[in-house]
């Protein structure tokens, strides 16, 4: 599986399906998961993630937003990038585009990536997505 260094809906980001490369590239401990993205709702809870029934709208309408239920990140994101590899993808796990702790480095991103893409706007670095945890009955805004 490969390393895709890319404009997400929010920042430069890594995207693979390969949780250990991405693991030793950001020099992550393993105990801490990454965002799971996938590009509509349907393909998430086909996945195994279960969403309470009062959320799935709120999950499926939002724009930059990451939830967690039972300690599993995800979100749900449209690919804005018009790239057959990203559309081929049902899912990928993301990560900010930089070394543990630093800002967005160019060099170090291509270094490590096996792929990238990008549009004449070019990577940026731009917020993070919004965080909120779920779960049957209350939403709370962590970021």
């Amino acid at each position: 599986m490969k390393v895709i260094l890319t404009q997400t809906d929010t920042t430069v980001g890594f995207l693979s399906q390969n949780e250990q490369r991405l693991k030793e590239i950001k020099e992550r401990a393993s105990s801490k998961p990454f965002i799971e993205v996938y590009p509509e709702l349907k393909i998430l809870l086909s996945s195994g993630h279960r969403v309470p029934n009062r959320f799935k709208n709120r999950i499926r309408r939002s724009t930059k937003t990451t939830f967690i239920i039972k300690n599993r990140a995800f979100r749900v994101a449209k690919n804005s990038l018009d790239s057959q590899i990203l559309r081929d993808s049902l899912w990928h796990y993301s990560t900010s585009a930089n070394e543990k702790s630093k800002k967005f480095n160019r060099d170090f991103c291509e270094y490590k990536a096996d792929i990238i893409i990008e549009d004449r706007d070019r990577l940026r670095e731009l917020s993070a997505s919004s965080l909120y945890k779920l779960n049957q009955i209350k939403i709370e805004k962590i970021r």
